[in-house]
């Protein structure tokens, strides 16, 4: 009933609350209770009108039952993210005549790469910069 808490229980409680109080001061504590019950159901119903003026129109279209905690299974949300790999963009084969001039340029660009690193840098002169490095 509320949360593994039985009528039989809540009598009890009750009960041994009555007699530890006394008869004298049970009915100012259960005014208290009384008065205390009515400011919580007050906030809580003052709080969910504001949260809907808030909101707008859009209160009433949240799937609330989407947003419950409850329904999320880590396990569940690990295992589909380690097994949905991304899709990885084909790779065009190199025509036979293409092969040669591609390798030719390559290695022409290291060539000249190693010549730069190598020759210190002359006055005034700016170091080079590859924008796709940072």
């Amino acid at each position: 009933m509320f949360n593994g808490i039985t009528i039989e229980k809540l009598l009890l409680i009750g009960l041994i609350a009555g007699m530890i109080i006394g008869p004298q001061r049970l009915p100012r504590y259960a005014a208290a209770l009384a008065q205390f019950t009515r400011r919580v159901r007050d906030f809580a119903r003052s709080a969910g009108s504001r949260v809907k003026e808030e909101m707008g129109e859009d209160f009433d279209d949240v799937d609330w039952r989407t947003l419950d905690p409850r329904q999320y299974d880590p396990r569940r949300i690990i295992r589909e993210a380690l097994l949905d790999d991304p899709p990885t963009p084909p790779v065009k084969p190199q025509s036979a005549a293409m092969a040669p001039a591609a390798a030719a340029g390559a290695a022409a660009m290291v060539n000249a790469t190693a010549t730069r690193s190598s020759s210190p840098l002359a006055a005034g002169e700016l170091p080079p910069f590859d924008a796709e490095a940072t």
